[in-house]
Formats: C-alpha cells, sequence, structure tokens
C-alpha cells in the first residue's frame, strides 16, 4: 500500500490520493486548485474551499512562437491574487466536465500536469497533484459545491527554475551525446507523421514514449499501477547517469513525463525542451524524420 502524499521524502511535487484528500479536505493549511478549462465546470461544482485557476493565462505568443510561458513578472500579480504561497501545500485537480471536454486539446487530462509544472518553474515548492482528479472523486461519492471560498492575498515572488528547461540551442549540443535519451510525448501517429506541424515526423533521435501511456485506459488523469509503469519504462536503458529530454507538440504533453520520471521515480537529471516540435520545426535547417524508427 502506497503512503499519501507520494512519493516520501523532499520533493516539490507529490501525488495524493482521493482518500488522502477526503481526510485532509479541511485543512487549515491546505490550498486546492480547480484548473479545469471551463470555468463554467468550476462553476457547477467543485471541492470544497477551491479556488480556480486557468493554465490559459499561464502562456502566449512571443519570439515568433505561439505558446511560450509569459515572464514571472506577469504571473506574479495572479499567484498573489489568488493567495498562492510558496511552502503552503496546494492541490490540483481537473476534470472533462460538461464544458471541458476533450475539444481541441481542452480537457485531455494534462491540465493538472500542465499547472503543476508551471507552478513549480515559478517558484512554488509543495504542489500535490489529485491522481484520478475530479472524476475519480466523483466516482467514489465525493461532495461537491458551488460556493466560492473566500480567501486573502500573498506576497508571492516568482522566480524561474531554469534548470528545469532546455532551450533550443543546448538542446542541438547535447541531443546526440550517449548519455542523454530523447523523448517524444506526443501521439504515436503525430511521432511517426506530425501532420499539424509545418514540418513532419520527430526530432532525429527521439524516441516515441506518448504521455497517455502512463495513464489508465478510462481516465486520462489516473495513473497505471507501478507495476505497469515500470513494465513501460524497462524498454529503455534509464540508468542513474542518463538526461532524459522530453519534448510535445508545444511542451504541454511533456509536463506529464517530466513529471513522473523527475519527482513520481526520483530520476534527478530530467528537462523539458519547452519550446518542443513547435519551435523546432520552424527552423528550416533542423532536420526532422518520419517513421516508426527514432532514426
Amino acid at each position: 500500500m502506497k503512503t499519501y502524499p507520494y512519493p516520501a521524502g523532499k520533493s516539490v511535487v507529490k501525488w495524493v490520493s482521493t482518500n488522502w484528500l477526503e481526510d485532509h479536505i479541511n485543512d487549515e493549511n491546505l490550498m486546492i486548485l480547480d484548473v479545469q478549462p471551463n470555468v463554467h465546470d468550476y462553476i457547477m461544482g467543485h471541492l470544497t474551499g477551491a479556488i480556480y485557476l486557468n493554465e490559459g493565462l499561464l502562456r502566449s505568443a512571443n519570439n515568433g512562437l505561439p505558446a511560450v510561458f509569459v515572464s514571472p513578472e506577469v504571473l506574479q500579480p495572479v499567484f498573489c491574487q489568488i493567495g498562492l504561497q510558496p511552502e503552503r501545500p496546494v492541490v490540483i485537480y481537473s476534470s472533462s466536465g460538461r464544458y471541458s471536454k476533450c475539444t481541441a486539446g481542452l480537457g485531455d487530462g494534462l491540465e493538472q500536469t500542465m499547472m503543476a509544472y508551471s507552478l513549480i518553474r515559478f517558484g512554488h515548492n509543495n504542489v500535490y497533484i489529485l491522481d484520478g482528479g475530479l472524476e475519480k472523486w466523483k466516482e467514489e461519492g465525493g461532495e461537491l459545491t458551488k460556493v466560492f471560498p473566500s480567501w486573502k492575498a500573498s506576497d508571492f515572488e516568482t522566480s524561474v527554475r531554469d534548470e528545469y528547461f532546455i532551450d533550443h540551442e543546448e538542446l542541438k549540443n547535447i541531443m546526440d551525446r550517449d548519455d542523454v535519451i530523447l523523448f517524444d510525448a506526443r501521439p504515436f501517429e503525430s511521432y511517426k507523421e506530425g501532420g499539424l506541424w509545418i514540418k513532419k515526423g520527430h526530432i532525429p533521435g527521439a524516441n516515441s514514449f506518448p504521455w497517455r501511456t502512463l495513464m489508465t485506459k478510462d481516465n486520462a488523469r489516473l495513473m497505471k499501477s507501478d507495476e505497469e509503469l515500470q513494465q513501460l519504462i524497462s524498454k529503455f536503458n534509464i540508468t542513474t547517469d542518463k538526461t532524459l529530454i522530453i519534448y510535445c507538440g508545444t511542451g504541454r504533453e511533456a509536463t506529464n513525463e517530466f513529471l513522473f520520471f523527475k519527482f513520481y521515480l526520483g530520476h534527478d537529471k530530467v528537462r523539458i525542451y519547452e519550446g518542443s516540435f513547435t519551435e523546432w520545426s520552424s527552423h528550416a535547417e533542423n532536420p526532422t524524420l518520419t517513421g516508426e524508427n527514432p532514426r
């Protein structure tokens, strides 16, 4: 049996179960964020005390790319306004509700990991992800409310943990080293053909590892068993000396695997290529490969 929050020990990101949250939902020091894609689902019913925050605030067009993280100075008043404190534990949950069902990528299950990654990227130190999200909570008879909570603003000071990500030039410099494993977290069909982008296929040398394979079939926010997860990664030669670099389409899908490798498994050397295939394919000189194999 797992003990939650999981994993044990010091970690800026941990996972909690619905049972754990039920036991602790009224803890005075616990903050809860509802990150459902559509605010109407929050209005229709949310966890007691949950404050709404939409991931659309996190990124904007910049420097010729359509989805780049905004500056810490831009996010700081948002974090202060909702009362975030860097050491106060915050539980993040989402769902595919009536208004948030997966349409054009919304409600796909990635809201939880995208927000969790973003909070720690900008300086939060104590983030909990609700394994199974709101779907599992409701399936187990958990209560919802339509009452909006009250809270106090904070003096959160944003910063950037640049050790979590890698930029385009550094990726090009290290991607072919023997101690680097490159993962493409997009669906396998995108890896093979990359149909949405100006170039097709994947970055040369990248291994296909779709983020959705980490999650259960019926719930995109519920992780598979540890036995199943270990079986999935056993095909890759992941040793402690290897640096794992995760990319996807725009850097969003990669947050699921970044958090999994770095915090769930405790692998020390993990980074996200935030520009991902959108940035890579925008450079005319960058090669791409189609097909099922890395090279």
